[in-house]
């Protein structure tokens, strides 16, 4: 080889090994000729998604408590190491919500302290098993809590809607539908009237409270009369509403005819033989769905009910658990998911419900009334936004004073909820308005038949 040829060679070898020295000196060699300025110019033109972010982590897990709609409501506040970044989530039980604050206060804020709040699944599930006992009302409001603040701490960290973060959007709005009641069929049909003046198109019809609850003030029961109870128990005439309820869907459907979708809600209020044969005589007046026909307790005659009819179901605003969705979605007894998200465990196990469905055309109807906080239906709100198998959802007006507590409240036009886009769920919350409106201890669900026998919701 002539010196021409091994100067080049020299040269080569010297070039391999200024490449494969360490990062460090690699950068130097590389960016040792470049002045200041144009580093910086360089720095800056790294896209934010590729300059990533320091870990965050957990500092307080703390429940707020308040009533401005009269339901109580707990609220989970997650406060963390980054200054100003906190989450907000629904931990709402209703009729127990005293019992849920120390699940949170005490044991989830020691539980949580020091975790990465990037790590939502891991958490869920090491808080869902750490108490052994699993599946209970409490527990799981609380989880539920954490869960949806967790989501709306990545979003905020992602500046986006949670909804983007869990596929994006598959449609402009969120359809829902209205509760209509009276006293009679006319008053049924006056309160049908004004929500379609408002545009509703899904309008739940009931004859005074579930089952005609409180229909006639004045009657006194046996049970009353004997004394037996407490004096606030109310009175529920099962025979009279099974008579009644066809009777009232017949007068909605000769009024305003086929174009309104109707829903109605048996609320386990009456035998498993009775729904059954009350929902066939339903059939003819084409519901959109009939809800909840039976108690958690009797959940085996789904197949008698499915094989008796056609009427599309909802079902599971009592389960705790998942997997209590599981079979009957896999074997398609009903149509409609019923998840209560503050009761399920959060978003996180409401997705897999989700996409479980959509394998079976099982459809979403999230669990929507006034116990659940504008927090909760915000994040009813982004999965419906996100998942291709939603149904319908339960709609709720709010007043002024919950708006002043949850500022970005959730609102309804034309019959549609209207989808947050601020980052996160969208929804923050006045601790000092919240304050104004304590809880009370007290719940009203004690319903008897004649002679004083518990009607189970």
């Amino acid at each position: 080889m002539d010196s021409k040829n091994k100067a080049t060679l020299a040269n080569r070898r010297d070039m391999l090994k200024m490449l494969g020295m360490g990062s460090a000196a690699g950068m130097f060699g590389l960016l040792g000729g470049m002045s200041t300025s144009k580093a910086k110019t360089l720095d800056k033109e790294t896209p934010q998604y590729a300059k990533g972010a320091a870990p965050v982590t957990i500092t307080k897990v703390r429940a707020i408590t308040t009533a401005p709609g009269g339901n109580n409501l707990v609220i989970v506040k997650v406060e963390t190491s980054e200054p100003g970044l906190y989450g907000l989530g629904c931990a709402t039980y209703t009729q127990r919500a005293a019992v849920v604050i120390p699940a949170i206060d005490t044991y989830l804020n020691e539980f949580c302290q020091g975790r990465d709040v990037d790590n939502i699944e891991d958490m869920w599930q090491s808080a869902y098993v750490s108490s052994y006992w699993r599946n209970g009302p409490v527990l799981n409001n609380a989880l539920s809590g954490l869960d949806q603040a967790l989501w709306d701490i990545k979003g905020k960290r992602a500046q986006v809607p949670v909804h983007q973060l869990l596929g994006g959007k598959t449609r402009f709005a969120i359809d829902t539908y209205a509760h209509a009641s009276g006293r009679d069929f006319e008053e049924v049909c006056e309160s049908v009237a004004r929500y379609i003046e408002r545009g509703f198109r899904h309008i739940r019809i009931q004859q005074g409270g579930y089952g005609g609850v409180g229909l006639n003030q004045d009657f006194v029961p046996d049970f009353q009369k004997a004394g037996y109870g407490k004096p606030g128990d109310e009175f529920m005439d099962q025979r009279t509403y099974l008579k009644n309820t066809p009777k009232m869907f017949e007068a909605v459907r000769k009024r305003f005819g086929e174009d309104i979708e109707l829903l109605h809600d048996v609320h386990e209020r009456v035998e498993p033989i009775d729904a059954i044969n009350m929902i066939k005589r339903l059939e003819e007046y084409r519901p959109f769905f009939i809800e909840d026909p039976f108690s958690p307790e009797n959940m085996g005659w789904f197949k008698k009910l499915r094989a008796a009819t056609t009427v599309p179901l909802a079902m599971g605003e009592l389960f705790n658990n998942i997997n209590e969705f599981r079979d009957y979605m896999a074997n398609q007894l009903f149509d409609f998911i019923r998840i209560h998200i503050s009761q399920i465990g959060g978003i996180t196990p409401a997705m897999k419900v989700a996409r479980l469905g959509e394998w079976f055309n099982v459809r979403t109807a999230w669990h929507g009334p006034g116990d659940t906080s504008p927090v909760g239906h915000s994040a009813n709100n982004n999965i419906n936004i996100a998942v291709w198998n939603f149904g319908i959802q339960e709609s709720q007006f709010f007043n002024e004073r919950v708006h002043e507590v949850f500022p970005g409240t959730p609102t309804i036009e034309n019959g549609y909820f209207k989808v947050n886009e601020t980052p996160g769920l969208g929804i923050d919350i006045n601790e000092k308005e919240a304050a104004k409106y304590p809880i009370g201890t007290k719940s009203k669900w004690t319903i008897r038949k004649y002679d004083g026998t518990i009607i189970r919701p």
